[in-house]
């Protein structure tokens, strides 16, 4: 670990995209690391597309695994919106990794709407100095699923270094925590995701 007992991530996003999965493959690398590691998750409506929140937390000595306000070293937003609402967890000088597709509310869908996630990356962009917004077309195309973004954006993590943890690690997290067919399309999501902050 850095100079800091804890480090801190705040992953937001939507019902579906994997936001759980993804703390609790930090959590298990932490611990494979032999670091000690605490989630939370604020769920919500998340099976019907709503917010969810989940507080990852490593270190020596955790107070609580819920990151106070302005306290998070790293903020993930898998969604624009959904990081634009979390956005004061980020401490000052903390890093960014942003999704750049939106989700639509359903509101937007029946046309009561006009979300556009490219306005709240703009924002995003323009109130963090370490922002690194993630093409997930990209990796959707290369990859030839949505279903790795969870894995993606743990990749972007890594590279970042916030929370000391080595692509390697996560490796080894990933073949705990996911069934032998699913693990070598999600290694090449997590080396895709850490080439977006290269």
């Amino acid at each position: 670990m850095t100079d800091q007992k804890v480090k801190s991530c705040l992953l937001c996003g939507v019902g579906g995209q994997g936001t759980v999965l993804a703390s609790r493959i930090i959590a298990a690398a932490a611990m494979e690391k032999g670091l000690r590691a605490r989630t939370a998750e604020t769920i919500g409506m998340a099976q019907r597309g709503g917010s969810v929140v989940s507080h990852v937390r490593i270190g020596e000595e955790i107070p609580s695994p819920m990151i106070p306000r302005g306290k998070a070293d790293i903020l993930i937003g898998f969604e624009p919106g959904e990081a634009a609402a979390n956005l004061s967890y980020l401490k000052e000088g903390g890093t960014l990794i942003l999704c750049d597709r939106e989700v639509k509310p359903v509101t937007a869908a029946l046309g009561q709407s006009g979300y556009d996630g490219s306005e709240a990356v703009q924002y995003l962009k323009s109130k963090v100095g370490k922002c690194c917004v993630i093409d997930v077309d990209h990796i959707f195309a290369e990859c030839g699923t949505p279903k790795v973004l969870n894995v993606a954006v743990v990749g972007a993590l890594c590279a970042s270094g916030e929370m000391d943890l080595t692509i390697e690690e996560v490796d080894r997290a990933l073949e705990l925590k996911m069934k032998p067919k699913l693990i070598d399309i999600n290694k090449k999501a997590l080396r895709m995701g850490a080439e977006c902050i290269k």
